[in-house]
């Protein structure tokens, strides 16, 4: 039965008031990360910085964002705690974003940060407008409200502020039950080609009646192209196309120069772009046929091509008058998209495909640290009775969807078996491991730019050797979570800390700790934490001195940056941490010293898990094999052989697979023999 927008909100009060205890976090700090998660899951924005200022002059801001391509993202809270759902009036929406609007405009043309503290966060980010003036192209302002807009106020029109472009979104608790209630996918995009571009795009049909999918081929000039991504932005691209171009970052070299020298020849040089779409609606004109409506346009491979449009038009001023790009569209109905989407992503063929190494939801990583977390229990901490388990969601609602159709008893084990804080997503693994095994930086970049640098690293290291994901690798995982949540707790306790950066504190805090040990050839012992699922208090008296070294460091900004969170991101400033780890290491105790345990140990317990994972694939191919019959695997070879898919070795383990219980595969045959499953399957073979 599907939640009331009563029982949603009811329920996400529930989780922001137990998150809020759990991380000793601010009610206001974990309403606002609460929204604005969901928010750069879907693409809306593509990170959050927590910024509190309210002023007597009728200002205020909660939040914040400046991304790459020049846009900037405020937001405010509509934020009271409130037990009751209530309704958002128009008078009160447009209140808000007059105050919103007053601290940009203040802080553009008024220099707003010279009437601030230097050390509060508020100062940084009004300096920040202040000194980009130039270089901001967007302002989208965010109203995120714990109540229910209006039934009479449905959108507000885009405008100007101080002269640069602003839009306005309003993100209620019924759009996020919206959001909550569409099974993991983003809020659909609803483009009208008519009235916003007062023409529809040439097209043809490129489907039959007994085709599975509709799909067309359409030429979309390159003004509208980029005119698109400069309206929705990351919301236009699919998540594996966003989280590929957060890897790469830069204008495709080859483009730009076709499009700068070249442009009439752009349509024959490009691949073009594949996209999806929920819908389309056309009509037919003296010219053929025309789309006019796509409901949920999707990128899905050819993000590169679409953002280097863009940005050339911008930076360059190149024309794009005379460029026009090939789009091939599948229209592909809501279920549908959570598996055919990917498949497309990782087999359409554009210039910068992206492909299985860039590591989503669907890649085998992910199916595995999901396996590992419904199956391992961890230990119950001292004084408590029941074990409980980490429940990684390697898909948006897993958690909620996993209670949605028990009783109220059933809910109430669940939330004890796998408590709400010991639930984590694909982004908060990427946080937990990078700060770690990478640089600090990237955590501070925001999770969509962390997320990828994960995926690429460890879409590689699969490759070369999946075994190494292994037990070990999930429980020190869940230890470095441990690690994680605990400093943020800390954190929010010291004296010194004045409310703002926690984010910065908490990853350059864990990083210092992690370069200590390197420096040593030491290691955290992350079993042992696992084992007692908390730190000993000789680490977290660790944390306390580090935590306290790095926000002066992060205090200390060179001439030319004005911000904590600016100089989180940079090189400079992490070198100039580790060049300084010798004033931390005299602070620490013996007891935290002796507590570290050696590289050698490491490398033993990481030796043996492989050899233990490497006997749970075998066993789990053979059970997978075993599940098959005889006469399926002979179908299978026969439609292998068909589309000249397979190797002799393939075809050789497959003939004996098709003379089950007769002849049995061995072990290694066995792990053949599910890769090729893997390999059937994406030709839409039923197993």
């Amino acid at each position: 039965m599907n939640q009331t927008v009563e029982e949603y909100f009811h329920d996400f009060r529930q989780d922001m008031l137990a998150g809020a205890e759990a991380n000793e976090n601010y009610q206001l700090a974990e309403f606002m990360a609460s929204v604005t998660n969901e928010l750069m899951e879907t693409g809306a924005t593509e990170g959050f910085e927590f910024c509190p200022y309210r002023a007597q002059r009728g200002m205020r801001v909660d939040g914040y964002w400046f991304n790459d391509d020049g846009v900037l993202d405020l937001f405010i809270a509509d934020f009271d705690c409130r037990a009751e759902l209530t309704s958002l009036t128009e008078t009160e929406v447009k209140a808000a974003f007059k105050r919103l609007s007053k601290f940009f405009s203040a802080s553009r043309d008024k220099k707003l940060f010279q009437d601030l503290e230097e050390t509060a966060p508020e100062y940084g980010l009004s300096r920040q407008i202040h000194d980009r003036k130039n270089l901001i192209r967007r302002v989208n302002l965010f109203i995120l409200s714990e109540r229910t807009l209006s039934s009479r106020l449905q959108a507000l029109d885009d405008d100007e502020l101080s002269g640069i472009p602003a839009s306005y979104h309003i993100w209620d608790i019924s759009r996020l039950h919206r959001q909550d209630s569409s099974k993991g996918h983003k809020e659909a995009l609803d483009i009208d080609f008519i009235e916003m571009f007062d023409q529809g795009l040439s097209s043809l049909p490129a489907h039959l009646r007994t085709d599975a999918l509709e799909s067309y081929l359409i030429v979309i000039p390159g003004n509208i192209l980029a005119d698109l991504y400069e309206k929705y932005g990351a919301r236009l691209l699919e998540q594996n196309v966003r989280c590929f171009l957060q890897a790469r970052g830069k204008v495709n070299k080859g483009i730009r120069t076709t499009i700068m020298g070249e442009p009439d020849m752009f349509f024959a040089y490009n691949n073009g772009i594949t996209a999806t779409a929920q819908s389309v609606e056309s009509r037919v004109t003296e010219n053929g046929l025309e789309i006019t409506n796509l409901k949920d346009l999707q990128i899905v491979n050819g993000g590169q091509t679409t953002a280097s449009l863009f940005h050339t038009r911008k930076k360059d001023k190149a024309s794009l008058s005379n460029i026009f790009v090939q789009m091939k569209l599948s229209v592909i109905q809501g279920m549908q998209s959570e598996e055919i989407v990917p498949r497309i992503s990782e087999y359409a063929n554009t210039q910068n495909r992206v492909n299985a190494a860039d590591f989503f939801s669907n890649h085998p990583f992910h199916i595995r640290m999901e396996e590992f977390s419904r199956r391992i229990w961890a230990p119950a901490q001292q004084g408590a009775q029941r074990e409980t388990r980490w429940f990684y969601e390697r898909a948006r609602g897993q958690y909620a969807d996993a209670m949605s159709k028990m009783t109220d008893a059933e809910k109430k084990r669940f939330r004890i078996e796998h408590p709400k804080p010991q639930m984590f997503t694909k982004t908060d693994l990427a946080k937990f491991e990078n700060i770690w095994d990478d640089a600090p930086k990237w955590v501070n970049l925001g999770a969509q730019k962390n997320f990828a640098r994960y995926a690429h690293r460890t879409g590689v290291t699969w490759k070369k050797s999946a075994d190494q994901y292994s037990e070990f690798y999930f429980k020190r995982a869940m230890a470095r979570a441990i690690c994680f949540r605990t400093t943020e707790k800390l954190v929010s306790a010291q004296p010194w800390y004045n409310g703002g950066f926690r984010a910065n504190i908490v990853a350059y805090t864990l990083a210092v700790i992690a370069e200590y040990c390197r420096t040593k050839d030491k290691a955290i012992d992350f079993i042992e934490i696992w084992k007692k699922q908390t730190l000993p208090q000789s680490f977290i008296e660790a944390l306390e001195v580090v935590s306290e070294f790095v926000n002066e460091q992060l205090l200390h900004m060179p001439q030319g940056i004005s911000h904590i969170s600016e100089w989180a991101k940079k090189d400079g400033c992490w070198e100039g941490m580790k060049n300084n780890i010798n004033a931390v290491e005299k602070k620490l105790s013996v007891e935290f010293i002796e507590g570290l345990i050696s590289i050698d140990e490491v490398k033993t317990e990481k030796k043996q898990a492989r050899k233990d994972q490497r006997i749970d694939n075998g066993i789990d191919a053979q059970k997978r094999v075993f599940e098959i019959s005889a006469e399926k695997w002979q179908e299978i070879r026969i439609f292998g052989e068909q589309k000249k898919l397979l190797s002799p070795k393939e075809i050789g383990v497959l003939s004996i697979a098709a003379q089950l219980p007769k002849k049995v595969p061995s072990e290694k045959q066995c792990i053949i023999l599910t890769d090729i499953i893997q390999k059937i399957k994406a030709e839409a073979f039923e197993i």
